[in-house]
């Protein structure tokens, strides 16, 4: 054992300290092959919040897969390497696009589907998407932002796609009808429907899997958009080799607790985020896993159904979901019976939540830390050996980590410093930013996480601080300087910080400290001016008003110093 890596004596007896090779030549192989081996098995399985279910096995999300990887291909007319956005919330649609895209050599582009149209144009334009898979629901969005993009193609699905005809009818009807949910789509679309017959009839001229004949486990399979460890929104480039080491990664350290093919996880993450994207669906995948998927876990009752429909053995989650249901009467009082393990990640696990979680439910709640440059997953408690609260663990296997001082030198035991990883799952950098690349990234594949941690004598690692800006929100990253420019968008504003402040329900909030040129600006004013540009977890909660910001002497303000009590602080919180 490395004298670095004291981590590795307490990984569970008989768990390799390095990944083997990856036996696929890239994630389609990987789709292909396991669909061969669980072929009539349930892969997904859709939960609706009133029990109403729809299911795919793995043969039919194969061959369905197939089709829409034929439709991009040649019916839209995409190449290889072009960039699909997929803009939906968790659904049977998803699987089955998001391995139409890599099928067809091209690099899934994931969107938060509330997103607002600003952000969705943002992204769209950086990636230069040309073409979007969108919710039904959110198509009225799209007129104010497909001029200011290159995507040619939309394909509209709905939350019933793949349900039998009468459920699908009878949920189309409800949603359109009665909770006027569908607007009216005045955009050229092709209906999702209509695309996967497209595609099945371009499929059976075209050889499906000559479309990544090319692809090697070093091409970009998606772009994560994400702040990074530095401002604006951005595209974390990651290949296949990523995604795939990191399922095997996970696959490592908790093989001693899955039985292949008869594990059911429980997903309310949403897929487009990459702890579900990597956890949920690749690695519950790549199992032969029967994976039931809630649209939305808001409210928590949309899950109540789930949890008594299915033997559940495994859950992820972040804290807040947690905590959310140990709140709930229903699930106290009919706790899972079959559930193993929970994974939990996105944010601190609170300690009083974790030992709740198994005081309810009579299971643990591993915790585990990671980034979307990580495709994400870095360290992990290891499952059914030492578990520490309040640390974030040790690392996978094939990952490296060091923490460095100030002076660029590592430090001790216990010491603080910033937190480097380097291994497998670590991007391959910022998409067509290599500045930004440069900032984070150096020539020997070391990642700066901007995150102040430190390690005790058994390799077990604590993080002191998060990133020095960032605000995390039930799990979501809000960046202050996005939240920043659209608040100094007010005539009225003459200055702006925004930092987090500690909140019960997300873990953080977003704050605004904001200096007024118009002293008839109100909090609600501010607040209001948010909702129309941001998704609804980056606006304000709270707004202070001060006469002046804390600055450098070259004027830039001082976020650390906005966490410092004004003399007398004007302040409105939401």
């Amino acid at each position: 054992m490395s004298q670095n890596r004291p981590w590795i004596e307490h990984y569970v007896p008989g768990t390799r300290t390095e990944i083997p090779p990856i036996q696929y030549k890239h994630l389609p192989d990987m789709v292909r092959y396991v669909a061969q081996q669980f072929g009539p098995r349930k892969a997904f399985t859709q939960c609706m919040p009133n029990g109403m279910d729809a299911t795919l096995t793995y043969g039919r999300v194969d061959e369905l897969s197939d089709h829409f990887a034929a439709y991009l291909r040649e019916v839209a007319g995409l190449a290889g390497g072009d960039r699909v956005a997929v803009q939906l919330p968790n659904c049977l649609v998803y699987p089955v696009v998001a391995f139409g895209v890599l099928k067809a050599g091209c690099v899934l582009v994931n969107t938060n589907p509330l997103y607002t149209p600003a952000e969705m144009t943002h992204q769209f334009s950086d990636s230069g998407a040309r073409a979007l898979v969108i919710l039904d629901m959110f198509a009225d969005r799209l007129p104010g932002v497909l001029p200011r993009t290159k995507v040619e193609t939309v394909v509209l699905a709905s939350i019933a796609e793949l349900f039998s005809p009468f459920r699908r009818l009878l949920i189309k009807t409800v949603l359109k009808r009665i909770k006027k949910q569908i607007p009216r789509a005045t955009i050229a679309h092709t209906p999702f429907p209509a695309a996967l017959k497209a595609g099945a009839a371009a499929a059976a001229r075209a050889k499906v899997p000559a479309y990544v004949a090319h692809v090697d486990l070093d091409d970009s399979a998606a772009l994560q958009y994400t702040g990074g460890t530095t401002g604006v929104s951005k595209g974390a480039e990651l290949t296949h080799r990523n995604l795939l080491a990191n399922t095997m990664q996970l696959e490592e350290v908790s093989k001693h607790f899955l039985n292949s093919g008869d594990e059911t996880v429980l997903t309310a993450l949403p897929f487009y985020h990459i702890f579900a994207l990597t956890v949920n669906l690749l690695l519950f995948y790549k199992l032969g896993g029967h994976d039931v998927v809630v649209p939305s876990p808001r409210p928590i009752t949309n899950l109540k159904k789930a949890w008594a429909k299915y033997p559940v053995t495994w859950f992820t989650g972040v804290n807040t979901l947690f905590n959310s249901l140990l709140n709930e009467e229903w699930f106290r009082a009919a706790p899972p019976k079959s559930l193993v393990t929970s994974l939990a990640g996105g944010m601190a696990l609170h300690s009083s939540v974790a030992a709740r979680w198994k005081d309810v439910t009579g299971t643990p709640v591993v915790e585990g830390y990671g980034l979307t440059e990580t495709s994400p997953v870095v360290t992990f408690n290891p499952i059914g050996g030492m578990v520490k609260d309040g640390t974030i663990g040790v690392p996978l296997p094939s990952t490296e980590v060091k923490l460095l001082g100030d002076s660029g030198a590592e430090v001790g035991t216990d010491e603080p410093g910033e937190l480097l990883v380097r291994g497998p799952q670590v991007m391959k950098g910022y998409w067509q930013r290599p500045d930004e690349t440069a900032k984070v990234l150096d020539a020997d594949g070391w990642l700066r996480t901007g995150d102040i941690a430190t390690m005790d004598d058994d390799g077990y690692f604590r993080i002191v601080d998060r990133k020095k800006d960032m605000v995390l929100v039930s799990g979501f990253n809000v960046y202050p300087n996005e939240v920043e420019e659209v608040i100094a968008q007010l005539a009225e504003v003459a200055e702006v910080g925004v930092i987090g402040v500690p909140d019960d329900r997300t873990g953080e909030a977003v704050k605004a400290i904001v200096v007024k040129k118009n002293p008839s600006l109100t909090a609600d004013e501010v607040i209001q001016h948010c909702r129309e540009q941001l998704t609804p977890y980056k606006v304000p909660r709270h707004v202070e008003f001060r006469a002046e910001l804390p600055k450098t002497a070259v004027g830039k303000i001082l976020r650390k110093d906005l966490r410092e009590p004004a003399a007398e602080p004007v302040k409105a919180a939401v």
